[in-house]
C-alpha cells in the first residue's frame, strides 16, 4: 500500500504495511491535506423563531463589508445597521429589539439539530489550535476547555466535541443530548448554510404596507414586520426569476417594501382604551374575549370619530416619517412610491387618499391655534340663532381670524345649519339640532295643521306616521341627499381631520378589501365614473375568491354591466389545471346546450312554416368566440395593464382600466371553500401569486410613465 507523506513537497514516498500504526491516516486513498490556511470568517445574526434562537447568515456582500468596517455598517438593503464593536444589529424603519451578531469561523451540530450553529467567537479562537495539528501532522489531539468541554481532532475531516454528563451546556437543545458528541466543522464553506444572495443596490420603487385589524397579520399569527419581510423576499425571488435579463442589464432594480404599524399606537398607553375595555369585559371565555378586544374591536374603533382620528393620524405620520427616513438614507432615489392596504388597512388608505389636497394651500391648515379656535366655536355655540347667511368668510377675514380657524368656524356654521334644517322637518322642539323628548315619546306632525308642528305620541304610533317617519329616514340615506360639503370629507367617511401625505402615491393596492361594503353602509350607492383620487392615479382591488371580507368596486361604478373580475395569471404562467378543467367542462356543457337548442329551433321552424335556407350557427360562433376572447384577455392582459387597446371602461378611478382582480384558488381550496375562508383572507402576505401582480403592475406602470 502506498501513502503520501503528510509533509507536502518532501518528495518522500514510503511503503507501509497494513499493520502500520499510522494506517488510520489513510482515508479512501485521498491525498494529504495542504498546509494550514487561515479560515475565512462569515458573519451571522441571531433571530428568535418559535422560542428558539436561530442563527442566520448575512449575504456575502454584507459579510465582506462587516469584515472591513469597524463602526456602523448598513446591511440587508440598508434596513438594518450593525454596530460592529457592540456586535449588535438594529432595525432602522421599525421598532425591534437589537439582535446579536457574530463573526463565525467554527460550527457545531448535534444529532437532533437541523442546521449548524456557530460557536462564540472566543471559543472559536481557542479551536484554532487546529493549526498545530495541521502543521505538525499530529492528530488525535485533545483540547480541554476550562468550561469542561473536550474537543478531539481525530483527523482533518473528523472533529468531535464531548462534554461531561453533569455539565449544563447552554448550547444543548435538551438534557438528553449532553452525553452525545457533536460534529464540528471549520469554515462556512464546509457546512450546508443557505447564504442569501445580495439585494440589488438600485431601488426602483418604494411601497408602504398597512395592516388590517389586530396585531397579527396571517394564519401563523405573525406581525406586520415578519409578513412584510416574507413579501419582500418573494418579490426579490420573482424579480430574479422573471426579470433576470433586466436585472443583468441594469434596467430593473428592486422594490422596497416597508411596514406601517398602527395597532400598537391605538392600543398603547397613550389612548388607555385597552384598560377601559378590560374593566367592562366579562371574565368568562377569557381567551375569546381577549381576541375580540384586541382584534375585532378595531373595526368599531375606526368608526368612532375619536379613535378614527388616532388611527388615521398614526398611519399618515408613520408613512411620512418612513418616507423621510428612506429619502435620507437613499438620497439618490428617484422612483415612485405606492401604498398597499390589507383588510381594514385598505379602507384607511382609501379614506386618506380621498381627502388629499392638490392645491398649494395645504400648509395653511397648520395655522389653527389652540386659543383662537375653541373661543370662536364656543361663542358661536352660545348664540341662540346664528344663520349661515349672517356670517361668511369675508366677515371672518375682516375680524382678523387666520385661515385655519376661519375654515373651522365656517364648517361649524354649515354643520349647525344643516342639522337645524334636517331636524326641523320632523320637529320644532330642537335645540342645536337635538330633539328633546323623553324615552318612549316620538314627535309626530299635527294632522290639523299644514305646518310640521309636532304633537306628542305615547307608545305605539299610527301606521301612517310610521311610514312617514321611515320615508324620512330612508331619504336621509340616499346619496343625492347627503351634503358632502357639510361633511367636509370625500365620500361619506367619519368627519375628522384627515392629514396630508408628504408624497403623491403612484398606485394604491387593496388586498382583501371591504371598501365596497363600507361605502355601501355609509349610504353611497354609486361612485361617479369621473371620480379619481386627488393625488393617486392607479387603484387595484385584489382579492381571493373565497375571502369573506373582500368586496368588489366595479359594480359601484358600472352598475348596468355585469363585468366579471379580471383573473390574475399564475406566476408560473397560464391558469391552474383545475381551473382550466372546470372552464373546459363548462364550455362543453354550454356548447352542447346551444347545439341542442339550435337543432330544436330549426326543427320547430320547419314544422310551422315553409322550409328556408339553414341559418349559420351564429349563436354558437359568437358565444365561443366572445368567451375565448374574454379568457385570452384575462390570461394575457391582467387588467389591461399593458394598454393593448382592449380596456373596459369602468370609470377613472384606475385611469380607465379594470379595478377588480381575483386570484386563482389552489386546487385543494376548491374542494371546500368554507374550510379555507379564513385562511384566504390572510393569504396575501406570503403567496407569490399575490406578490406577482404587484411587482408586474409596478414595473409596467413605470415603463408607461
Amino acid at each position: 500500500m502506498l501513502m503520501i507523506s503528510p509533509m507536502q513537497g518532501s518528495g518522500v514516498v514510503e511503503e507501509t504495511s497494513p499493520s502500520s500504526t499510522s494506517s488510520f491516516e489513510l482515508v479512501d486513498m485521498e491525498p494529504a491535506p495542504p498546509l494550514y490556511q487561515p479560515v475565512q470568517p462569515h458573519w451571522f445574526y441571531c433571530r428568535r423563531v418559535d422560542s428558539k434562537d436561530v442563527w442566520l447568515p448575512f449575504s456575502r456582500e454584507d459579510s465582506e463589508r462587516l469584515e472591513q468596517e469597524e463602526v456602523v455598517v448598513a446591511v440587508e438593503g440598508e434596513r438594518y445597521d450593525v454596530r460592529v464593536r457592540e456586535r449588535q444589529r438594529y432595525a432602522v424603519y421599525w421598532e425591534q429589539g437589537p439582535s446579536e451578531v457574530r463573526r463565525c469561523t467554527w460550527f457545531y451540530k448535534g444529532d437532533k439539530d437541523t442546521r449548524y450553529m456557530p460557536y462564540p467567537e472566543e471559543f472559536s479562537t481557542n479551536l484554532e489550535a487546529y493549526m498545530i495539528a495541521v502543521t505538525l501532522d499530529e492528530w488525535k489531539r485533545k483540547l480541554d476547555f476550562p468550561s469542561g468541554e473536550t474537543v478531539i481532532l481525530h483527523n482533518p475531516k473528523l472533529i468531535m466535541q464531548y462534554q461531561p454528563i453533569t455539565l449544563q451546556d447552554e448550547w444543548v437543545s435538551s438534557p438528553s443530548e449532553q452525553t452525545r458528541p457533536r460534529t464540528v466543522k471549520r469554515g462556512v464553506d464546509n457546512i450546508t448554510a443557505e447564504i442569501p444572495d445580495g439585494e440589488p443596490e438600485t431601488i426602483d420603487h418604494l411601497v408602504f404596507m398597512v395592516h388590517g385589524i389586530g396585531p397579527a397579520c396571517d394564519i401563523r399569527f405573525r406581525s406586520i414586520i415578519q409578513c412584510v419581510n416574507d413579501f419582500r423576499s418573494a418579490s426579490l425571488s420573482l424579480l430574479g426569476s422573471h426579470y433576470r435579463r433586466g436585472q443583468e442589464e441594469g434596467r430593473v432594480g428592486r422594490v422596497e417594501f416597508l411596514p406601517v404599524n398602527w395597532h400598537s399606537a391605538l392600543h398603547g398607553d397613550a389612548t388607555g382604551v385597552d384598560e377601559d375595555i378590560q374593566r367592562i369585559t366579562l371574565p368568562s371565555i377569557s381567551r375569546l374575549r381577549h381576541f375580540t378586544n384586541d382584534t375585532l374591536l378595531d373595526l368599531f374603533f375606526y368608526n368612532s370619530p375619536t379613535y378614527c382620528q388616532t388611527i388615521v393620524d398614526t398611519v399618515a405620520s408613520e408613512v411620512n416619517k418612513l418616507h423621510s427616513l428612506f429619502k435620507h438614507r437613499h438620497p439618490e432615489f428617484t422612483g415612485a412610491v405606492s401604498v398597499v392596504g390589507h383588510s381594514l388597512g385598505s379602507l384607511i388608505l382609501f379614506d386618506l387618499l380621498t381627502n388629499q389636497k392638490t392645491g398649494s394651500g395645504e400648509a395653511d391648515r397648520d395655522e389653527v391655534t389652540s386659543a383662537c379656535l375653541p373661543a370662536c366655536l364656543s361663542a358661536c355655540a352660545n348664540l341662540p340663532v346664528f344663520p349661515q347667511a349672517m356670517c361668511d368668510e369675508t366677515d371672518l377675514t375682516e375680524l382678523g381670524i387666520p385661515l385655519g380657524p376661519r375654515k373651522k368656524i365656517l364648517s361649524f356654521i354649515r354643520k349647525r345649519h344643516f342639522l337645524q334644517v334636517r331636524v326641523h322637518k320632523v320637529t320644532k322642539y330642537c335645540i342645536c339640532g337635538t330633539v328633546l323628548l323623553a324615552p318612549g315619546m316620538q314627535a309626530l306632525p299635527d294632522p290639523s295643521e299644514d305646518s310640521p308642528s309636532p304633537t306628542v305620541s305615547f307608545g305605539n304610533q299610527s301606521s301612517e306616521a310610521s311610514a312617514r317617519r321611515q320615508q324620512f329616514l330612508r331619504a336621509q340615506s340616499i346619496t343625492s341627499a347627503v351634503d358632502y360639503e357639510y361633511f367636509d370629507v370625500g365620500i361619506g367617511q367619519v368627519s375628522i381631520n384627515y392629514p396630508q401625505l408628504a408624497f403623491h402615491p403612484q398606485t394604491f393596492f387593496a388586498f382583501g378589501s371591504p371598501i365596497g361594503m363600507f361605502l355601501t353602509v355609509r349610504g353611497l350607492k354609486r361612485i361617479d365614473p369621473n371620480y379619481t383620487f386627488p393625488t393617486c392615479k392607479n387603484f387595484y382591488n385584489i382579492y381571493h375568491p373565497f375571502d369573506p371580507v373582500a368586496y368588489r368596486i366595479e359594480p359601484m361604478i358600472v352598475s348596468e354591466s355585469d363585468l366579471e373580475p379580471m383573473l390574475i395569471p399564475h406566476h408560473k404562467g397560464r391558469k391552474r389545471m383545475h381551473l382550466e378543467l372546470k372552464e373546459s367542462l363548462t364550455r362543453m356543457s354550454t356548447d352542447l346546450k346551444n347545439n341542442v337548442l339550435g337543432s330544436f329551433r330549426t326543427a320547430w321552424q320547419s314544422l310551422v312554416r315553409m322550409p328556408v335556407a339553414a341559418l349559420p350557427p351564429v349563436e354558437d360562433g359568437e358565444t365561443t368566440a366572445e368567451r375565448s376572447l374574454q379568457e385570452t384577455e384575462k390570461v394575457e392582459s391582467p387588467g389591461s395593464v399593458e394598454d393593448k387597446g382592449r380596456q373596459v371602461k369602468v370609470g377613472m378611478l384606475n385611469g380607465g382600466r379594470r379595478i377588480d382582480y381575483v386570484l386563482q384558488e389552489a386546487p385543494i381550496e376548491s374542494f371546500n371553500e368554507y374550510l379555507f375562508a379564513i385562511q384566504s383572507h390572510l393569504c396575501y402576505w406570503s403567496v407569490p401569486v399575490c406578490v406577482y401582480p404587484c411587482v408586474r403592475v409596478i414595473l409596467v406602470v413605470r415603463a408607461l410613465d
